[in-house]
């Protein structure tokens, strides 16, 4: 009971505050496991396209240090959200997230691995493409245009699913992964800028 209410309260505010906008539910699957890979530019993003996306869970990959403040775990635990280490190859993350998607749910997890990181110049993360391969799962590309600044619209564009079922035996072949991790980028970025 407490997860409806709480999810219908982000839900309102982040529709009221935010005025989020969505384009392209239509390409989250109504059944069946799947990446979501946004662009991360602020804290309410994720919350945002959870809230406003899919009637479906969509669980997530977020920093461990949330996991440490107040109600942390209980939001965790009753939202499917699991703890990530940033700036490290994190294999017990990467174990969780073949597990959520083995029970054909959906995951999001952002490819710059932090706020704003590809305006800060770092490299995105090979992650997704590999757990996507794997777990021989599709990866939802989404673009998030909007500041999150109060009453000033966010635009979130969700792309068609891109499928990895030709890259089984390239998990080990870098120059493929990381080439593939920038045309998944240039995806985002393009809706983004839609």
């Amino acid at each position: 009971m407490m997860k409806k209410i709480v999810g219908a309260i982000v839900k309102a505010l982040t529709k009221l505050v935010y005025r989020v906008k969505v384009n392209g539910k239509e390409n989250i699957p109504e059944e069946g496991a799947a990446l979501i890979c946004p662009n991360h530019v602020h804290a309410m993003d994720g919350p945002s396209i959870i809230a406003h996306s899919s009637k479906r869970q969509i669980n997530a990959l977020v920093k461990a240090g949330m996991f440490d403040k107040p109600g942390g775990r209980w939001l965790a635990k009753t939202y499917g959200l699991y703890p990530i280490k940033q700036n490290s190859a994190d294999l017990q993350a990467i174990k969780t997230a073949l597990k959520v998607l083995k029970n054909k749910e959906l995951l999001l997890i952002f490819p710059e691995g932090t706020r704003n990181g590809l305006k800060k110049g770092l490299k995105p993360k090979n992650g997704p493409i590999m757990i996507a391969i794997k777990a021989g799962v599709p990866i939802i590309p989404v673009g998030v245009k909007g500041t999150f600044k109060p009453f000033r619209k966010v635009t979130i564009n969700i792309g068609k699913p891109i499928y990895y079922d030709n890259y089984k035996d390239k998990t080990t072949d870098k120059e493929v992964i990381n080439s593939l991790t920038e045309k998944l980028m240039e995806e985002i970025i393009k809706l983004r800028d839609m």
